[in-house]
């Protein structure tokens, strides 16, 4: 287990978005971290308090966690003079880039000197199987974007969260480096030789009892031409039950492919349902999750109406309303 409470650590962020570990991390485990840590030129910020290495070590931070999820997860050389003080002060390092920790020489060389850790998250830890499609006890819900890092994560949270708030049978199934470094579980998917991607969701949710629910983590979308593999096997890996479509509506194009328009909710339904049915014939949508955070309360309950009529669907933000007509929906489907 990594060791907490942690410093968030922003980097150089270049905006909110490329700081979405550590705002996952603030939002749904805000007890495991003491406070931000910013470089000149961040334009992120997750609502912490700033702090020095020295003050963040004095208020009890174990270790640095890299909360920046950069194109590409590369572990940037502006960082470095950062994570190796870090070091120095006794702090553990955690990050869940691509671009490992363990190979980065003068990290492994300040690791061994100073007697602190390395924690890579982002290294898949089983030999997961190769996907056979066979039927699994108990159900699962997976949330589907129309882009990458429109709140799929936060729908599985928020839902899973609403359910065991009621007493029902619940899990959430991390999949991605945010969910695995809030919950200290999961399958870093995107780092799974690709052949083994639906199998090792397949083993991430296991037969259940009847009435369990099984909630999947998210990854990319189908209509991200960077990122629609990962989404493919969470897809055909879970068989899902139950579809939510998740949808950020102030973007002017697909992340990071500003020649590629975001598509619409009923362009995703209208692909998801055919490609879902090869592995759950009865698998269905049951409402649409919306992240309005950059909208006002006007603007978003506007929205999330107009959403909701058009697509007669229950049309919710479940982190900034609660899950509870998401969850309705699922058990009444």
């Amino acid at each position: 287990m990594i060791p907490t409470p942690y410093l968030l650590f922003l980097g150089d962020a270049p905006d909110q978005l490329a700081a979405k570990v550590a705002q996952g991390i603030r939002d749904w485990r805000p007890q495991n971290a003491v406070g931000q840590l910013r470089m000149e030129g961040c334009k992120a910020s997750v609502g912490m308090p700033d702090m020095t290495l020295e003050e963040a070590r004095a208020a009890g931070a174990k270790t640095l966690v890299i909360g920046v999820a950069n194109r590409g997860g590369v572990i940037s050389q502006a960082w470095k003079s950062v994570l190796l003080e870090a070091m120095d002060l006794g702090f553990d390092i955690a990050s869940g880039l691509h671009n490992l920790l363990r190979e980065e020489a003068d990290l492994v060389a300040k690791a061994e000197a100073t007697g602190v850790h390395l924690h890579d998250v982002r290294v898949p830890s089983e030999s997961y199987p190769i996907a056979n499609g066979l039927p699994r006890t108990g159900k699962r819900c997976l949330a589907v974007g129309t882009d990458c890092s429109v709140g799929k994560m936060y729908t599985g949270l928020a839902m899973d969260l609403e359910m065991k708030n009621r007493g029902l049978k619940s899990s959430f199934r991390p999949t991605g480096q945010t969910g695995i470094l809030i919950t200290g579980n999961g399958v870093p998917l995107d780092a799974v030789v690709a052949d083994f991607m639906a199998g090792a969701v397949e083993w991430l949710t296991p037969d259940q009892d009847p009435d369990h629910w099984d909630h999947i983590e998210g990854q990319g979308s189908l209509f991200h031409i960077s990122f629609s593999g990962v989404t493919m096997a969470l897809i055909h890996g879970g068989a899902p039950d139950a579809l939510v479509l998740a949808h950020e509506p102030t973007r002017a194009h697909l992340r990071g492919l500003p020649d590629r328009a975001v598509p619409s909710l009923e362009a995703l339904r209208d692909l998801v349902l055919p490609i879902a049915r090869i592995a759950n014939p009865d698998v269905r949508i049951i409402g649409v999750s919306v992240n309005t955070s950059a909208l006002s309360e006007e603007e978003a309950v506007r929205y999330l109406a107009e959403v909701e009529s058009r697509m007669g669907l229950p049309a919710v933000d479940p982190f900034r309303q609660g899950a509870a007509r998401l969850v309705d929906a699922l058990i009444a489907s």
